[in-house]
Parts: structure tokens; sequence; C-alpha cells
């Protein structure tokens, strides 16, 4: 690795190491941007009254994944990017047991918290490199990993796959 990609790389680890001891200190920053995720509940971190909120920016700071998957909303295979679900609980300090998940056009699902601890679920953000747009499936999706879990490529997980995500409260 030479000099610059090591500075470059030094520099991005102490970001994160610096965004990763502020959220464990209980201290989530305030969206300067647009809220796209509010999330209430059982979470130890606001920064709105008894809520957490997200502006993109937030959401994109979190660590992430790229994911290319099938889904059976949309033809082939398709690239989703966003931050984990299990990155987002921890920087909530999140202590319930079921997601309630509440979509743009009053959609619900509940969805087991041990679903983002055993499996990198995603709120993609971006589908085929591009940010989503509430026509398609934005601002926030979430999205199963069925490309390392085939096994969750099922009505079930299907269910739990909400897209144009509003509102979490962590019960």
């Amino acid at each position: 690795m030479n000099r610059r990609c090591f500075v470059a790389f030094a520099a991005a680890f102490i970001a994160c190491q610096a965004f990763a001891s502020s959220l464990h200190a209980g201290e989530l920053g305030r969206p300067q941007g647009k809220v796209i995720l509010t999330v209430t509940g059982r979470i130890a971190n606001r920064n709105n009254g008894d809520a957490a909120t997200f502006d993109s920016a937030m959401l994109e700071a979190l660590p992430r994944r790229n994911a290319v998957v099938r889904t059976p909303w949309i033809p082939g295979e398709t690239s989703f990017e966003g931050p984990l679900g299990a990155a987002l609980l921890d920087a909530l300090g999140a202590s319930g047991s079921t997601l309630h998940v509440v979509a743009l056009d009053g959609y619900t699902a509940d969805i087991p918290v041990q679903d983002f601890r055993d499996y990198p679920v995603i709120l993609a953000s971006r589908m085929n490199g591009a940010p989503m747009p509430v026509e398609d499936k934005g601002p926030l999706f979430i999205v199963y990993p069925f490309d390392l879990h085939p096994e969750l490529y099922n009505d079930v997980y299907f269910g739990r796959s909400v897209w144009q995500v509003k509102t979490i409260d962590i019960r």
C-alpha cells in the first residue's frame, strides 16, 4: 500500500471510529437535510424529542452494504446499496424485539429485530447506483440478502421487504 492510500485509509478509519464513539456515547447528530426516516420506541439515542430522525447524509455515514439480488418486484438482478439494518439498530441503542415499519403509502410490516442481527439486511437508498426516488421504491427499501441466503426468497421475507419506508417503531 503506498503512502497516499495509507493516509486516506487511516483518515477514513479515524473518522469512522469518531462517528462510532459518538454513537456509543449516546450522541446522535441532528439532520441537516430533509428527514427521510423517523425512528421511535425502544431506543436510547434520540435527536428529536422522543424520536431519532435521519437525513440521507446521516444514513450514508453508517456502515453499508452493496447487494446484487433478484427480487420478485424487479426483473433480473438489481444492485441495492444502503446502511446495514444492524448498524442502524446499534446507532440507536435499540433494545426492542420487533420493528413496526410504516411505508409512505400506509403499508405496514412487523419485522423481528433478530432479522437485522442475523442477516445483513439493508435499508437500500440506492438502486443500480442512483438514489431511489419515491416513485421507484425510495427513499428507503428494506432489502434482505437474497444473494447470500437464498432460503429467504419466500413470501414471509417478501412481506417484510418494505419499500418507501417512512417510520420505524421499535417495540
